[in-house]
This record gives C-alpha cells, sequence and structure tokens, in this order.
C-alpha cells in the first residue's frame, strides 16, 4: 500500500477540532477572548463572503460577552465585486455597529491580469506553471527524473543543470528537494489528474499566473495591516489549496506569530461546512444575496477561474449582474477556454484507461481451454 503524505494541518490537530459543532463554537470563542485580550490592537479581514460572515458574528458576540474592545474591519475591494457583495458588506456594517473600511488597490485587476497573467486552476498550479513558462524548463525533465533509477542523482544533476530553479524541478518531476518522489502532494503538477500530459500535448498561449491575488488583495491588505499587533481572517483548512498547506512561519494553523513578529488567528480554520450550516441555521445568519438570491455556494473572488464552478456561477450571476458577468470573461476569458479544453482531456483520458483495463480483464487466459 502507498504511503499517503499529509501536511502537519491535518496530522496536528487541536482537541476542539474534532468536537461537535455547539462545543466546537464554545472552544472558538473561548480563544477569540484570550487572543483579543493579549492582542486588543486587531483587524478583522472582511470579504462579504460566508465565512466573513460567520467569523465577525462570532468575534462580535464573543466582544460582547466578555466585554472586549472593539476590531477594526477591511474589505479589499478588487475592482471586480458583485453589487450584491458590496451591498452585503454595508448591511453587516449597520447590524453589528462596527466599520468596515473599503480599500482599492493601485494595480486593478484588469491591470494586473494583463501584467503577470491569468489564474489556472488553483493558486498552486498557477504559481507552478507561471514559474515553468519564465524559467523556461523543459517539461522532458519529468520523464528524464521517472526513468532514472537513481531519482536523488537525477534530481542533483537536474539542480546543476537548470539553476535557480528548485521548484519548478519539483513541481514539474513530482519531488522533493531530496529527489524523493512526492507524487500525493498538492505542490506538483499531476496534483491534478494528467496535467503534465495534457500541458505538453496542449501548450497554453496565455501568461498564466495568481500574482493578481497579490496585487489586488495581498499587498493591500499588507499595507494596511501592518500596523495592527493581530490580523483575524476567515479562512477554513477545510477550504483546501494554499489554506491547508503550512507555510515557514507557520500561518496555517489556527493561532500563530509570523516571522515579522505580527500574530495570526484564523478563528474558522478547524470549522467544517457542517459546523458552518449548523451556526448559520443557529444564529440566524443572513448571506449575501450572491448565496441567498442568485444560489452561489461560495464567492471568493468573482469570476476567479482557480474555481471550478466558476463558469457556472457566472451563468447564476448573470440575470442579476450581467456587466459583471461579462467583465469577468473579457479578464479570464483564455483561462475558462484553456480549463474546458483540459477538461475533456481529462475525462478522454480517464475512458481511455478504463477500457483498456475492461479490455485486459476480458482477455482469455491460456487456463480458459485447458
Amino acid at each position: 500500500m502507498k504511503e499517503e503524505f499529509r501536511s502537519r494541518v491535518y496530522t496536528d490537530r487541536p482537541d476542539y477540532a474534532d468536537f461537535d459543532a455547539p462545543a466546537k463554537f464554545t472552544a472558538i470563542q473561548s480563544i477569540i477572548a484570550k487572543r483579543l485580550r493579549e492582542h486588543p490592537n486587531a483587524i478583522g479581514s472582511y470579504s462579504g463572503g460566508s465565512d466573513s460572515d460567520i467569523m465577525i458574528d462570532l468575534i462580535e458576540r464573543t466582544r460582547k460577552l466578555f466585554n472586549l474592545p472593539p476590531v477594526k474591519y477591511a474589505f479589499f475591494n478588487t475592482g471586480l465585486e458583485m453589487q450584491a457583495t458590496k451591498n452585503h458588506v454595508m448591511e453587516v456594517a449597520e447590524k453589528y455597529g462596527v466599520e468596515i473600511e473599503e480599500f482599492r488597490p493601485k494595480t486593478n485587476i484588469v491591470q494586473a491580469t494583463r501584467k503577470y497573467g491569468v489564474p489556472f486552476v488553483s493558486k498552486i498550479m498557477s504559481a507552478g506553471l507561471s514559474g515553468w513558462q519564465k524559467k523556461n524548463v523543459p517539461l522532458s525533465i519529468a520523464q528524464e527524473y521517472d526513468q532514472a533509477e537513481d531519482k536523488q542523482a537525477k534530481r542533483a544533476e537536474l539542480k546543476e543543470r537548470y539553476p535557480n530553479c528548485e521548484g519548478t524541478i519539483n513541481f514539474l518531476c513530482c519531488c522533493n528537494s531530496a529527489g524523493e518522489p512526492r507524487p500525493n502532494i498538492q505542490l506538483v503538477i499531476n496534483s491534478s489528474k494528467y496535467m503534465r500530459d495534457f500541458i505538453e500535448e496542449y501548450p497554453p498561449d496565455f501568461q498564466i499566473s495568481a500574482d493578481c491575488c497579490v496585487h489586488c488583495k495581498k499587498n493591500v491588505a499588507h499595507k494596511i495591516q501592518k500596523d495592527y499587533e493581530m490580523v483575524i481572517t476567515g479562512e477554513r483548512r477545510d477550504e483546501g489549496g494554499m489554506r491547508s498547506v503550512p507555510r515557514k512561519d507557520n500561518t496555517a494553523l489556527c493561532f500563530a506569530e509570523t516571522s515579522s513578529g505580527q500574530y495570526r488567528l484564523r478563528p474558522l480554520y478547524y470549522v467544517s461546512d457542517k459546523d458552518k450550516e449548523w451556526y448559520k441555521n443557529y444564529y440566524g445568519i443572513r448571506y449575501s444575496d450572491a448565496y441567498e438570491v442568485y444560489g452561489l455556494t461560495r464567492t471568493g473572488c468573482c469570476g476567479c477561474p482557480i474555481s471550478y464552478k466558476a463558469v457556472d456561477d457566472l451563468e447564476l450571476i448573470r440575470p442579476y449582474e450581467p456587466n459583471v458577468v461579462k467583465a469577468a470573461w473579457n479578464i479570464f476569458g483564455k483561462s475558462y477556454e484553456y480549463r474546458k479544453k483540459y477538461n475533456e482531456y481529462k475525462q478522454e483520458r480517464m475512458a481511455q484507461e478504463k477500457e483498456t483495463a475492461a479490455n485486459v480483464e476480458g482477455q482469455m487466459r491460456l487456463e480458459d481451454f485447458m
């Protein structure tokens, strides 16, 4: 049986992560109260999405329960936001009697994607493919690595041949820097089935990158948050992607001190979809119209191609906000079309493999004639 490698955000779990919803949220309130007492100069990142709605309700209930000082909230507008989201931000601020200040980037989403590239499949995949495009490392190194008897020696040789390309080599070869195969982790190209073969057969004709997120949200957030002792976000591990991958400063966990000396609190980090549903129903939380009227199950950055449902979600939005849908297609259209092609390629390959396996199983054996 193959060993499965799992990051420490799955293996290093606090006890409360396995509590039922009522007990889990009580534990989370205790954590929020403790950390706000220790670090009252705090800012919360509010997106207008469902996770943010649960987070702000938890924080405000906890503040009132323990008589804690107010928390500043920030909404980062990328330049491509649904009106439903912008309306909801104002409604939530009024509901809780808090300030949710809106911040916009100097480089908006249109400018960022034109300059840096468009996301594809996931932030991890986008970063890996962006590195491959920039560094011009051939896909053939993967075959070299796969066929090598001494994979550690081959990995070392590839490092010498392609200096300053460590991440790209690991990404393409599905290994780590020591040359050990790591096919089951998210940081490699084949974390998306057949992706390496697909890219080789159908090279992208557009620039891939998730840096639009860096320039439209992260850089803006860092600039605003730097004057606060603690930053609070609604990230959840179960969302997957980068949120389930530990970073060097341990910021993937519920509470940690970052390398800059700032503190990060992610109160919902171990909250599941089922937990969220319980909380919403128990406390009567109303999400934005994007959920309650349009029928979306998550929002995030509107139209972002890292969502496998991006195109379907845009069709749900279209009757209410057609201009937003038109803008999303103008910005991300090439990625939508390329993902459709990848999905078709993947389905075809899977069908071929299934047919081959069935033919092998159905072959007559010599014993059948004896």
